[in-house]
């Protein structure tokens, strides 16, 4: 019997890179890319926000360098792509700014978020579109940096069988996940109670926008896979995981400077952000742009 073949390599996609309103620069051949140009604190124009649209559809994550942005400003962008989120943690907080969820790590931090793979906030039933990060301030040391990496590589990656399995199949992403994470190694407190939303989504979903097939579990929400085994799961999990986290070619890598955002596809990629400048501080906050609808296969 002949053995199906693994697929080692992804063909580099042939994006168009002429863009009339910015001038682009590809971080790696398959994702992430740095937009020069464009002043995000400006008023969008319609041809702008399509050309911004064009870009993370096809680099999934950009970079822009040098912005000056109020936390106004750094809402009424996000707002240009639809309707923002409200963090779990910041619900019903009396606060100036609730769509913006503050990203400060320092010296007196038990854990930063982010610091594993993940994307945001998977255990909404209408899962996160994009997101916004940007770092007002940087470690003085250095360091800091933010991987991300491709998920429409990481099912493409996968052999025919594996693919087959895996298609069908659902999983449970649960927002208390994090806290029981930090309560393992004596961090952190338990979940409040009806706090965090838990979800059941497809393994592998079609992002609505390209059509394209993606791997949709993560190692920061997902808990377990629904119909098989407690011991199935978790190696199907962890087999996945492993594959995400050993897998180089599939990311990008984004050293921050202070003032620079980062808009990435919160459905096709995940991200760790590297925790590597203890005990000095990193200071930003994150604005989340909501789905329109629940993740399908």
């Amino acid at each position: 019997m002949a053995l199906e073949h693994h697929p080692d390599h992804v063909p580099v996609p042939d994006h168009d890179l002429d863009y009339s309103c910015f001038d682009l620069a590809t971080l790696t051949p398959h994702i992430g890319a740095e937009i020069r140009g464009l002043d995000l604190s400006a008023p969008f124009s319609n041809e702008q926000e399509k050309e911004v649209r064009r870009a993370l559809q096809d680099w999934m994550v950009l970079v822009f360098r040098d912005q000056e942005l109020t936390h106004e400003q750094h809402e009424d962008l996000g707002r240009r792509f639809g309707e923002l989120h409200i963090h779990p943690q910041l619900r019903g907080a009396k606060i100036a700014h609730p769509e913006i969820l503050p990203v400060h790590t320092n010296a007196d931090s038990p854990f930063t978020p982010g610091d594993g793979w993940h994307a945001d906030v998977t255990c909404e039933e209408i899962p996160l579109w994009g997101s916004m990060l940007y770092i007002r301030e940087t470690p003085a040391c250095g360091g800091g940096d933010t991987l991300y990496a491709d998920m429409y590589m990481a099912y493409e990656l996968l052999s025919g069988p594996m693919k087959r399995f895996l298609e069908g199949l659902t999983a449970v992403h649960d927002g208390a996940g994090p806290y029981s994470e930090q309560l393992a190694i004596g961090l952190g407190k338990a979940a409040p109670e009806k706090q965090h939303p838990c979800a059941e989504h497809p393994v592998v979903v079609r992002h609505p926008d390209t059509g394209r097939k993606l791997l949709y579990v993560n190692s920061g929400f997902t808990t377990h896979i629904v119909g098989l085994s407690a011991s199935e799961s978790r190696s199907v999990l962890d087999l996945l995981f492993r594959h995400i986290d050993s897998t180089p070619k599939i990311c990008c890598r984004v050293s921050w400077s202070p003032k620079t955002l980062t808009f990435w596809d919160n459905l096709s990629t995940q991200h760790h952000a590297i925790w590597d400048y203890y005990p000095h501080s990193r200071v930003g906050g994150r604005v989340s742009i909501l789905g329109t609808a629940r993740p399908s296969a």
